[in-house]
């Protein structure tokens, strides 16, 4: 007895631990401007979702219901009350009227139901038929039964209501129930119309013609599911077709490879297939372009390329005559200075664009273009503060190799395949020399790989891939980094190429060659904190070193609110340092640190800033501290997916009382 106490006590606060509200997926996971609509939200722990959170403003959910599957002792007493029932019909003398039981539909109605089932309360047969039936329908409710999932085990349907100059763009959605905030998920806000799927569309017989373009359309692919969509489209139409899966739930847990990998196909009437996609150069999401060669109708479809699917499969599709960007180059600018950017794709107002980073500070910023009324991907764009060239050609060979003065950072392509880019530079003894690649974390399709030679083409360090963890939706980390001493006084030669010996216009990259730049980035997880009124709470920080820093890091709140106080924010030397042989030792290094909320709860969620603080060449430099959440993807892998906010919420002591299930608000008549 002693023994299982002990154990219980142990496992206890970590199964309470794990009880936090959880969102799975939300559909449709966007909306237009000026717009009301349902919302459907899968999860669990969702018990008592009272408020919708949603970031940037402009929008605004209202919770209609909540559905809880029935666990099995509630399935027991059900079909135990339905058979006493059925024999109570049955009987020569039933009862006479007196009260009527209500449908059970939670676990309090329960309990009271089954008080009653002991008791004297009679019925008549109308009443007895009434419950008999309510009781049929809620065992037959495929919502009423335990799910497949445990992660999609619950609904929410909620109301939205976009602002009519809602800013378009990328939100976070949570939920506020009685054990706090949920995870935040992806929703977006959009200009264009948008359109739901309308099953049966497995075939294009099935749909509506969708002729009102562009627009959006969104749906969800069940287990073997195909969607077709048909699209009227006039010659000299080029069409493009964007879609967003894995951007929308960028991991799944208990799903290989991790995400709905979704692919593209366009048709003509004769069923003949005039495009397929199935990714976008390395995005798992596909993008599909295509000239219309003639007036008609056109087959749209989608579907997971291993034809898997449930109700987290959830799509949006943007289709029409859209502006597209492909590639830019150069990647990158300096800081302070304007700097002329050529672009490709499709649909382009013009193939220029000048970006000034007169007031911007260094890192990657989004750029995107406006064609009339419609509005581009983002694609990015480094902002740095050291010097910066362009490659010039022939640079190959050793012979031919571009000279650089470090620092610098050189902006180039590998132009074709099997190309290599060599790039000279004078060194000393015992230098630290660093050589990084920006190109795929900039969206180019390039997959480095760099080596340092001698004057003597003596190999000194290769590199193909190199980890950064603060790249949380990078799955192929495919840009490469060295980092050595110098042996000797001399010429050294930086070599760069693709590792699959491609090569074309969109193959950029940006080379930084210089000494070690130590600095940090720190993440925060979770990205959603609920906490008792006085309680403390840990959190983990994780710090992303560059360049070998290795010293002291103080994390600290800034501008709290009253009440909230964080205890052991320092980030040792040496802490989190990711070795290359065991690469689960980042995860499992994390810094645990203490918060404590204020002693009253909070009506609505609080956003906090945190700040990490360390001194790098003799003064001080202070990052701030980016929310994120570690995500699995395919039951092993971890990642850190950034977040938009570090949201807190304070709740009231004792145990939440449990909710009574909220049902769907009955539409209003129209006018």
């Amino acid at each position: 007895m002693i023994l299982w106490l002990a154990v219980v006590l142990v496992f206890l606060p970590a199964a309470r631990a794990q009880r936090t509200p959880d969102i799975g997926y939300v559909y449709p996971a966007g909306g237009r401007q000026g717009t009301t609509f349902q919302v459907a939200i899968s999860g669990q722990y969702l018990d008592g979702a009272t408020d919708v959170v949603i970031s940037c403003g402009g929008i605004k959910g209202t919770i209609l219901e909540h559905v809880k599957p029935l666990n099995g002792k509630q399935i027991a007493l059900l079909r135990d009350r339905l058979k006493e029932l059925q024999e109570m019909m049955t009987s020569e003398k039933p009862d006479e009227p007196n009260s009527v039981s209500h449908p059970i539909r939670d676990s309090a109605a329960i309990a009271d139901a089954n008080a009653a089932i002991n008791s004297e309360t009679k019925m008549d047969k109308g009443a007895m038929q009434r419950e008999m039936a309510d009781i049929k329908k809620q065992l037959a409710n495929p919502k009423n039964r335990i799910r497949d999932n445990p992660q999609l085990a619950e609904d929410v349907t909620i109301r939205v209501a976009v602002a009519a100059d809602a800013e378009p763009g990328e939100r976070e959605l949570r939920l506020k129930t009685a054990l706090g905030l949920s995870n935040p998920i992806t929703f977006y806000v959009g200009k264009l119309p948008e359109y739901s799927e309308k099953e049966p569309n497995n075939k294009a017989s099935d749909t509506e013609v969708l002729s009102a373009l562009p627009l959006v359309i969104n749906g969800q692919i069940m287990s073997g599911d195909v969607d077709c969509f048909r699209l009227k489209l006039s010659k000299g139409v080029r069409l493009v077709v964007a879609a967003s899966a894995r951007e929308l739930n960028p991991y799944l847990a208990d799903a290989v490879p991790g995400w709905f990998q979704a692919t593209l196909a366009l048709y003509d009437t004769y069923r003949n297939e005039l495009a397929y996609v199935d990714d976008y150069t390395f995005h798992p999401d596909p993008v599909l372009f295509y000239e219309i060669p003639r007036d008609g109708d056109y087959v749209l479809e989608i579907k997971d390329a291993i034809y898997r699917g449930r109700e987290d499969f959830v799509y949006r599709i943007t289709v029409g005559e859209l502006p597209f960007v492909t590639s830019i180059f150069p990647l990158g600018g300096p800081a302070g200075e304007k700097t002329t950017i050529r672009m490709k794709g499709w649909n382009l107002p013009a193939d220029e664009l000048t970006m000034d980073a007169n007031d911007k500070e260094p890192g990657i910023i989004a750029v995107s273009v406006h064609n009339g009324e419609l509005v581009s991907n983002s694609v990015p764009f480094a902002v740095d503060t050291l010097p910066e060239c362009l490659e010039q050609e022939p640079n190959d060979r050793q012979p031919t190799a571009q000279k650089v003065t470090l620092p610098i950072i050189v902006n180039g392509r590998i132009e074709k395949s099997g190309d290599w880019d060599v790039f000279s530079f004078e060194g000393r003894a015992g230098d630290k020399v660093v050589a990084e690649v920006y190109a795929r974390r900039l969206n180019s399709p390039l997959d480095s790989i760099l080596k340092l030679a001698d004057a003597n083409d003596k190999k000194l360090i290769v590199n193909d891939d190199y980890e950064d963890k603060g790249a949380g939706l990078t799955t192929h980390h495919a840009d490469s980094y060295l980092s050595t001493i110098l042996p000797a006084n001399g010429t050294y030669y930086i070599h760069l190429g693709d590792a699959q010996q491609k090569g074309g216009a969109a193959y950029s990259y940006r080379l930084r060659i210089s000494p070690p730049q130590p600095d940090f980035e720190l993440r925060v997880v979770p990205s959603s904190i609920n906490a008792r009124e006085g309680a403390t709470v840990p959190i983990t920080i994780y710090a992303l070193r560059k360049d070998a820093f290795s010293d002291d890091i103080t994390v600290v709140l800034k501008d709290a609110p009253s009440g909230f106080n964080l205890s052991g924010g320092r980030v040792v030397a040496q802490q989190n340092q990711v070795n290359p042989v065991r690469k689960t030792d980042f995860f499992s290094n994390g810094v645990k640190l203490m918060l404590k909320v204020p002693q009253t709860p909070t009506k609505e969620p609080i956003s906090l800033n945190l700040e990490g603080r360390a001194v790098i060449g003799g003064r001080e430099v202070v990052r701030p501290v980016v929310p994120a959440d570690d995500m699995m993807q395919a039951f092993i892998y971890h990642h850190l997916v950034p977040a938009k906010d570090l949201k807190v919420m304070v709740l009231p002591r004792g145990a939440p009382k449990p909710p009574a299930t909220r049902r769907a608000e009955k539409p209003k008549p129209k006018s």
